[in-house]
């Protein structure tokens, strides 16, 4: 009787990539999505602003409003605090004492910096930025989207990629 001929041994197509990769691909994707998630926000904020017929305010100047909230600061302190990606924050504040939304004075102690704060218009914008947001964590938890996993969890996985960056950027220097 003919023995039966075995083909050669073919490898099993891996059914996904290998961890390295894919992990590039999950941190890249993340990165791609923290963009789109900050122009989101923006949007969110504009179309907010525009219900309330505020046309005055862009969307990273009412962020800067509701970053400064009740604190006196530089502006330094304030773009430390924030997202202003691709924003001037100098200008941005210029434009809000224009529009009475922030009070600026120089420092005692350095006359070249200037501390600002909010005024009681800008404490009213901050108040619409805060309900909107509120509204939204409200929305998103009666969805359980902040469940699985929990939000406090991404938050201290950003925060360590957040210490991570921070540690590469001074490394470089």
């Amino acid at each position: 009787m003919p023995q039966p001929q075995h083909s050669p041994v073919r490898p099993v197509p891996a059914l996904r990539p290998a961890p390295a990769v894919a992990r590039t691909d999950a941190y890249l994707e993340s990165l791609q999505l923290l963009e789109r998630l900050h122009r989101l926000l923006q949007d969110i904020i504009k179309d907010e602003f525009e219900r309330l017929g505020r046309a005055d305010l862009t969307p990273v100047q009412a962020l800067l409003i509701y970053n400064l909230g009740g604190s006196e600061v530089t502006a330094g302190e304030l773009r430390t605090r924030g997202m202003y990606q691709g924003s001037n924050v100098s200008y941005n504040l210029k434009k809000l004492v224009e529009l009475g939304y922030v009070s600026h004075e120089r420092c005692d102690m350095d006359r070249r910096a200037v501390r600002v704060r909010l005024t009681r218009e800008g404490q009213e914008v901050r108040d619409r930025v805060t309900e909107l947001f509120a509204r939204h964590a409200a929305g998103l938890a009666m969805s359980g989207v902040l469940d699985d996993p929990a939000i406090e969890e991404v938050n201290l996985q950003w925060r360590r990629i957040e210490r991570y960056w921070l540690e590469q950027i001074r490394y470089i220097y």
